[in-house]
C-alpha cells in the first residue's frame, strides 16, 4: 500500500516566514519611511542621486529587518559574547593601525574599510543583556560594576578616536540595559543631580571658560568649541555657529503649518549645511511647520511606546533588556538629532532615523529593529 504525500502550495510554505510580525510596529516604521522619502525628495532632488540612494538604503534596511527577524532570540543570545569580543578587538586594532581622516582614527582596512564603532551599537546591548540574563535572580552590586566596566571599555576607545556622537549612542544603549536590569535610583539620582549642577555651572560661567586661553580637561579643542558655540552661536556666526543659526532660522520660519512641500527657502537656497544628512530636520520643519514636526514626533513616540510594550511582554530577561534598550536607543537617535538641530544640544553628527541620508546608519537601524521584531515574533509564536 503506497501513501501519497501532497506537497503544500508555495504560499503555505512561505506564510510562516511572515507570521508573527508586529503589525503596529511595522506600520509606524513605514510611516516614518514615507516621511523620510518625501523629505529627501524635497531636500535632495537636486543633490545628485541622493533621493534614489536613500530609497535603496531603506530597502536594504527593510531586507535586513526581515532577515534578522527570522533569527530566534536564543541565537541572538549565543552571538552576544563573540560579537562584543570581536568589536572590542577591532576597536583596539583601529587605535593601533587605523586609518586617519580629518584628525579622527575611526576606520580600519580589513580588505574593505569598516568603522568598528558601528558594530558596538548593537554588540553593547546584546552583551549586557546576556550578562544580566546569566545572573537572573542573584544580582549583586559587583554585577553592576562589571557591567559598567564592560560598557566603559568600548566607550573609552571610541571617545579616543575621537567620535563623540557614536560614543554617546554606545553609552546610552548600555546604560539603558543597566537601568532596566534594576539599577537602584539611589545611584541614579546623585548622577542626575551632578549633571544638572554641572550644566548650570557651565551656563553661568560660559563667558569665562569659553575664552581661547582656557583649556578644558578630557575634551579636545573642537569639542570645547562645539559646547561654547551651543551656548552662544553668535560668537562665530559665519563659522562654527553657522549650522545652529541657520537651522534655527529654518525651523522658526516654518511657522505653524510650514512653507509647503519643496518651498523651503532656507533649504533650497542652500543656507542649511548638510541639509540631506545631519540637518535634514531643519529642512523638514521649514516645509511642514509645527504641525508636521509634532506629527513626526508622534510617529517616533508611537514606535517608542510599541517597542517598550514588546519588551515588557517578552518572555526572558535577555529579551526584555535587549528590546527595551534597542527601543530607547532608536528614540535617542531622534531626540539627539532634533535637539542639536534646534540648538538645544551640541552638534555631534547623529542622523535622524529614516529621514537622514546614510547607508551605514540605515544598516544599523535595520539590524536593531530586526532584533526587536525577532523578540515580538518569538512571543507571538509562543502564544499560538
Amino acid at each position: 500500500m503506497s501513501v501519497v504525500l501532497e506537497r503544500p502550495p508555495l504560499w503555505q510554505r512561505i506564510l510562516p516566514v511572515f507570521s508573527g510580525f508586529d503589525l503596529p510596529l511595522l506600520l509606524g516604521l513605514f510611516v516614518l519611511g514615507g516621511l523620510g522619502l518625501v523629505t529627501m525628495y524635497s531636500a535632495g532632488y537636486d543633490h545628485g542621486t541622493r533621493f534614489v540612494d536613500h530609497g535603496r538604503n531603506m530597502l536594504l534596511g527593510l531586507l535586513l529587518l526581515f532577515l534578522v527577524a527570522q533569527v530566534p532570540p536564543q541565537r541572538l543570545m549565543r552571538i552576544a559574547v563573540p560579537l562584543y569580543a570581536v568589536g572590542v578587538a577591532l576597536l583596539v586594532a583601529t587605535a593601533l593601525f587605523g586609518i586617519t581622516k580629518k584628525g579622527a582614527t575611526r576606520w580600519i582596512n580589513l580588505g574593505i574599510v569598516i568603522q568598528p564603532s558601528e558594530l558596538m551599537k548593537l554588540a553593547m546591548p546584546l552583551m549586557l543583556a546576556w550578562w544580566f540574563q546569566k545572573r537572573e535572580g542573584q544580582l549583586r552590586p559587583l554585577d553592576f560594576a562589571v557591567a559598567g566596566a564592560l560598557l566603559l571599555v568600548p566607550v573609552g576607545l571610541v571617545v579616543k578616536q575621537p567620535d563623540l556622537g557614536t560614543a554617546i549612542l554606545i553609552l546610552s544603549g548600555g546604560l539603558y540595559v543597566i537601568y532596566f536590569a534594576g539599577l537602584s535610583w539611589r545611584l541614579i539620582l546623585p548622577v542626575l543631580l551632578a549633571g544638572v549642577l554641572a550644566i548650570g555651572a557651565l551656563v553661568l560661567s560660559a563667558d569665562q571658560i569659553c575664552q581661547d586661553d582656557v583649556k578644558w580637561p578630557l575634551l579636545r579643542e573642537y569639542q570645547k568649541h562645539r559646547v561654547c558655540t551651543l551656548l552662544d552661536p553668535t560668537t562665530d556666526p559665519l563659522g562654527k555657529g553657522f549650522h545652529i543659526i541657520q537651522g534655527g532660522i529654518a525651523i522658526g520660519s516654518g511657522g505653524p503649518t510650514g512653507k509647503g512641500f519643496m518651498k523651503g527657502t532656507q533649504t533650497h537656497l542652500e543656507f542649511i549645511p548638510e541639509r540631506t544628512t545631519d540637518f535634514i530636520f531643519a529642512a523638514y520643519a521649514e516645509e511642514f511647520g509645527l504641525v508636521g514636526t509634532l506629527g513626526l514626533i508622534a510617529c517616533f513616540s508611537f514606535v517608542l511606546i510599541r517597542g517598550l510594550l514588546i519588551a515588557a511582554e517578552a518572555p526572558t530577561v535577555f529579551t526584555r533588556l535587549l528590546g527595551g534598550a534597542l527601543t530607547l536607543s532608536f528614540f535617542t537617535y531622534a531626540m539627539v538629532n532634533m535637539g542639536m538641530v534646534s540648538g538645544i544640544l551640541p552638534v555631534v553628527g547623529i542622523p535622524l532615523p529614516f529621514i537622514s541620508y546614510g547607508g551605514t546608519a540605515m544598516v544599523t537601524l535595520g539590524l536593531a529593529l530586526g532584533m526587536l521584531m525577532s523578540i515580538a515574533k518569538s512571543r507571538r509564536l509562543m502564544q499560538s
